[in-house]
């Protein structure tokens, strides 16, 4: 993550819960069907009142796109913003999600600084919740940068506290899956990834009493779990069912993660994967989290991520991760509204060839 960045995250505290599942298929399903209940499913889908979702969601068709791949109108993913994407256009948490809801996304991806300034300045997370629901929006998600891997048992100590309150908002927020970022390790030297993971599965521990799963993410600028092979070995390590990994187009490419490397992952074992892309400029070494693009404007394999996502049985949410300041520049919903036609089109392209 960049520093400039990290100066205004690393700081902020974060969410809370819902119900946990038994297994990393049945979590990444849930995640994703969950919310859809209470008339939500009509929302989110389109459908009339009284309607259900059409037999033909989540089938592949033998037909048109080809044996094994799904229609356009049967996409495998849900679409989701994460709230970082527009962060600079300052939105408090209940003006995002209107905004989330007018440019057609299926889902948001919260991130928790913004929860928790919601909360102490009066606001209600049961008021925030009623409002998803109205506006027919699922929890995917939510975003922090708690130390809980950090080598400082103190820093550790405070960071689990924070965690254990931000699983329960989300939780709340009918959401069941969290960040667990490499914020206490982001410099160097690199830490012994032993105990990572057995700092890992504590957090997967607390995930459990919580009903919400940390999901352990990649930063290519981190001195630890910069690559894939890292999130793999950590989760694989903690020796915990529930064990989940949290990946990005651009902190794979940032890292020197080979988009190959997805076919060692389980694609249920996923619940969120950022979707951006990157310029050819500035090189590998200098690029910045500043720098995404759309997906599909940049020179990165998204096409070819997108169908190894497919591929290894992946089904969860795309998540829209930027933090450009020039899109910034722009009408919010026109911004918000271009990201997801971008990555629609850039899933109907992989899915189609």
């Amino acid at each position: 993550m960049d520093q400039h960045l990290k100066a205004t995250t690393m700081s902020s505290p974060h969410g809370q819960g819902g119900h946990f599942a038994t297994s990393c298929e049945k979590v990444a399903r849930r995640e994703m069907l969950g919310g859809l209940v209470g008339g939500t499913a009509a929302a989110v889908w389109g459908l009339s009142a009284g309607e259900s979702l059409p037999a033909s969601w989540g089938k592949v068709s033998s037909e048109g796109q080809g044996a094994g791949r799904p229609t356009p109108e049967q996409s495998p993913f849900l679409f989701a913003l994460n709230t970082g994407s527009i962060m600079g256009y300052k939105l408090e948490v209940p003006a995002q999600l209107e905004l989330a809801a007018a440019a057609g996304y299926q889902g948001v991806e919260l991130w928790l600084r913004d929860i928790e300034r919601f909360v102490s300045s009066g606001g209600k997370v049961a008021d925030l919740r009623k409002r998803l629901d109205d506006l027919g929006l699922v929890v995917v998600g939510g975003i922090n940068f708690n130390a809980w891997a950090s080598n400082d048992e103190s820093q550790r100590r405070a960071a689990l506290e924070t965690m254990r309150r931000d699983m329960d908002w989300i939780a709340a927020l009918g959401g069941q899956a969290i960040a667990a970022a490499p914020a206490g390790i982001f410099q160097p030297p690199p830490a012994d990834l032993r105990q990572v993971a057995e700092r890992y599965r504590a957090l997967l521990e607390l995930g459990e009493k919580h009903g919400v799963v940390p999901q352990l993410e990649i930063w290519g600028a981190s001195a630890t779990l910069s690559r894939v092979s890292e999130a793999l070995f950590v989760a694989a390590e903690a020796g915990h069912p529930q064990a989940q990994i949290l990946l990005d187009v651009f902190h794979m490419y940032k890292g020197g993660s080979s988009p190959e490397s997805l076919r060692l992952v389980h694609g249920k074992c996923m619940t969120n994967f950022h979707m951006n892309d990157y310029p050819a400029d500035p090189p590998r070494e200098a690029i910045r989290d500043s720098h995404r693009v759309f997906p599909g404007d940049g020179v990165g394999p998204v096409g070819r991520i997108v169908q190894i996502l497919y591929e290894i049985g992946f089904r969860g949410a795309l998540s829209l991760e930027l933090f450009n300041a020039e899109y910034w520049k722009r009408p919010a919903l026109e911004m918000t509204k271009e990201g997801l036609a971008k990555m629609k089109a850039v899933v109907e392209a992989a899915l189609a060839s």
